[in-house]
């Protein structure tokens, strides 16, 4: 069935308390996936990696997102660069694994080369034998091409058509809920990498900004009543928090702290946890039935942790997400049934951020969308 607005509008609701989620098709369709990739994934900015996994010049990371393959670089000039990680001669993937590879970025098929900012330095006999800079052939006009690019402190992202707001506009939003919080002075902990997942991209947002689960799939590792729970949703902004009356800051057992569950439109994910952790998850959309995750934790305020407590915390985070994969992974097998095509119902209370995210999955796959800069039909 051809892809259309019909395809993906969400059933009208019986009445305000009767609410239907996005249809089967949005998470298991290949045509949807491929529109969702040049429209969702491609209109705003993208969360693609970490600065600090970047330790020298030269370090490279290829991600395939959205359908694409990207290249990240760090170049002579401690920045980051993105470009599409494909040779101007023959379009061969360039990188096949994060590695350094020096000062240049040479092609295994061919041997053109392109320096840390892009530039093509060589293109050995191209003209014939000998002949590497022919007449008429213009070097500058087919260097790398380039992918923009915005770091946030310690986060990458992307905007893959180049036609989002600047950045700080686009996440106005989501800085706002921070206000609290010195960024500059978060400190680097551990990283969790989940690897791939057996569900689409949007049950990992889904999941996470929804509390309603908590009590239910977190029982043992949790202790965050949710009657203390609440929801958030501003714009591309969207999640939700707790306030616990007891903390336990240590996390000794379970997770009990007061806590803050936020996510940017369209993958971004990050959360604060009572009084010194922030944790923030890439998931990166492999197809429409893959995803991998990984997640970085941080401390604010320069506070460091003991190898101790590191490990505890770690070990609760560990297995928070392998309780969500799980949820997920049957999320997406459910799916696949004829009795999932209307999308099932959602709470009017509680999932209130999910509601707001599936209407910017449609607003994106259906009309121009109000993410990028300049006039727009919406």
């Amino acid at each position: 069935m051809p892809l259309s607005k019909k395809n993906i509008k969400i059933k009208s609701p019986e009445n305000k308390n009767t609410i239907f989620g996005l249809p089967a098709k949005s998470y298991t369709d290949t045509e949807f996936w491929e529109k969702e990739c040049e429209t969702v994934l491609s209109n705003g900015w993208l969360f693609v990696g970490f600065v600090n996994e970047f330790k020298k010049a030269g370090d490279v990371k290829p991600i395939f997102i959205a359908g694409k393959p990207i290249l990240l670089v760090k170049n002579e000039n401690n920045g980051i660069t993105a470009f599409h990680n494909v040779c101007s001669h023959r379009c061969l993937k360039l990188v096949n694994e994060e590695k350094n590879i020096g000062k240049i970025i040479r092609c295994p098929y061919h041997s053109w080369s392109y320096d840390l900012q892009g530039n093509l330095k060589a293109a050995p006999h191209v003209g014939g034998t000998n002949i590497h800079k022919p007449k008429g052939f213009n070097f500058k006009k087919h260097g790398l091409k380039k992918i923009r690019i915005h770091i946030w402190h310690d986060w990458i992202f992307v905007n893959l058509n180049g036609k989002a707001k600047k950045f700080q506009e686009y996440a106005k939003p989501l800085f706002s809920k921070f206000k609290g919080i010195d960024f500059k002075k978060l400190k680097y902990t551990a990283t969790l990498d989940f690897g791939k997942i057996n569900t689409n991209w949007k049950f990992l947002i889904e999941n996470f900004i929804e509390p309603y689960h908590v009590q239910f799939v977190h029982k043992t590792t949790t202790n965050q009543p949710l009657r203390d729970h609440y929801t958030i949703v501003d714009g591309i902004c969207y999640g939700s928090g707790v306030d616990v009356k007891k903390e336990d800051s240590k996390n000794s057992s379970a997770l009990s702290v007061s806590s803050k569950y936020l996510s940017l439109f369209p993958n971004f994910i990050i959360a604060t946890y009572y009084p010194n952790q922030v944790g923030v998850y890439l998931n990166i959309p492999i197809d429409a039935n893959t995803t991998s995750q990984k997640r970085i934790i941080y401390t604010v305020g320069g506070k460091e942790m003991s190898k101790e407590e590191i490990d505890i915390t770690k070990k609760i985070w560990w297995s928070v997400h392998k309780e969500d994969h799980e949820i997920c992974e049957r999320l997406q097998e459910g799916r696949y049934s004829p009795a999932s095509n209307e999308g099932g119902l959602l709470s009017p209370y509680w999932e209130e951020g999910v509601r707001a995210f599936q209407k910017l999955i449609i607003q994106a796959t259906t009309k121009s969308s109000k993410l990028t800069k300049g006039k727009t039909n919406v």
